[in-house]
């Protein structure tokens, strides 16, 4: 089969597009032939060695994909609960990242680590849900805590994740204040946020109304910046933030707590939230599909801080 492995760490040069031979699932695991895989930057972290997750030399990135199982190993129906798997089915998974990936014609999954597909979307672009999907729901309900009638303020909501997290909040029934650029929107606020704010034009401090439960940060804003918005949480309220590259400020003496996220697979919320997709509830977005020969360059596109949206690559 065809796949795109890096043999060393480095640069975007170090990807290979190279045949490998075709695996077999072991027992718990099933073979996947792949629709789609969807590129995060987390991949270009361990592709340039600069994200301390050690995977096995040569690696294939790409932990989130959908397909269609090819195989199954033993066990598999002790693993997934009643009734398994079946050749066939098409599915979606956030792959342990340690593991070789879907940027290739087939991959081998833990069969808890799938679920099944949504019906309303093109498989490849389902590719695109499941870890910036989890992402968002962990920072708000998990670390956030969030619950009807409280209110949060997205920061950064126009990027993939801040969309789904202003679309989970809304509708639990949570007020939604949110920042994003003009390009951006029209689509935050479709998506349900009850305020935009133009981070571009506007002090976010001072265009907040109120207090919030919630400060959800996803934007990589300066630290002063960042510590600064903290004023605008109640007292014993928190902050949760995606950018693990600087510590998450709180307020100790106000009971302000603070979480950085480090998304998690879930196979019960990503089944759960592959349901919304089908149900109208959650917009899957995807901006772009390539094919598989052109994921070096994608690596190199966001190397250089070029990559917006959501790309999924397809074999």
């Amino acid at each position: 089969m065809k796949a795109v492995r890096f043999h060393e760490v480095g640069g975007p040069e170090v990807l290979r597009y190279e045949d490998v031979d075709l695996p077999a699932p072991g027992a718990g695991e099933v073979r996947v032939r792949v629709a789609a895989s969807a590129f995060n930057a987390a991949d270009n972290g361990m592709r340039g060695g600069f994200l301390p997750i050690p995977v096995q030399l040569p690696h294939v990135p790409g932990y989130d994909v959908s397909g269609t199982v090819d195989a199954l190993g033993d066990g598999v129906g002790r693993v997934v609960g009643e009734g398994g798997l079946q050749v066939g089915d098409a599915v979606i998974g956030f792959l342990p990242m340690e593991r070789d990936g879907g940027a290739a014609e087939y991959v081998i999954a833990p069969a808890d680590a799938l679920v099944l597909a949504p019906t309303k979307v093109p498989l490849p672009d389902a590719a695109g849900l499941p870890s910036v999907a989890l992402t968002a729901w962990q920072a708000l309900f998990d670390l956030g805590e969030l619950t009807a009638g409280q209110r949060v303020l997205v920061n950064g909501a126009g990027g993939v994740v801040g969309k789904y997290a202003v679309a989970l909040a809304k509708r639990a029934g949570v007020h939604v204040v949110a920042t994003a650029s003009p390009r951006s929107s029209d689509a935050v606020r479709a998506a349900g946020a009850d305020e935009v704010i133009d981070h571009t034009t506007t002090d976010v401090l001072g265009a907040v109304d109120g207090q919030v439960d919630v400060l959800l940060n996803l934007a990589p804003i300066e630290p002063d910046q960042f510590a600064a918005l903290v004023a605008v949480v109640r007292d014993g309220g928190r902050v949760v933030s995606t950018t693990a590259f600087m510590a998450t400020p709180g307020d100790e003496a106000r009971g302000v707590s603070a979480a950085t996220v480090f998304v998690l697979p879930n196979r019960d919320r990503l089944a759960e939230l592959a349901s919304l997709v089908d149900s109208g509830d959650l917009r899957l977005e995807v901006t772009r599909r390539i094919p598989l020969t052109e994921l070096p360059a994608l690596h190199a596109e966001a190397a250089a801080g070029r990559v917006t949206g959501k790309v999924v690559v397809e074999p």
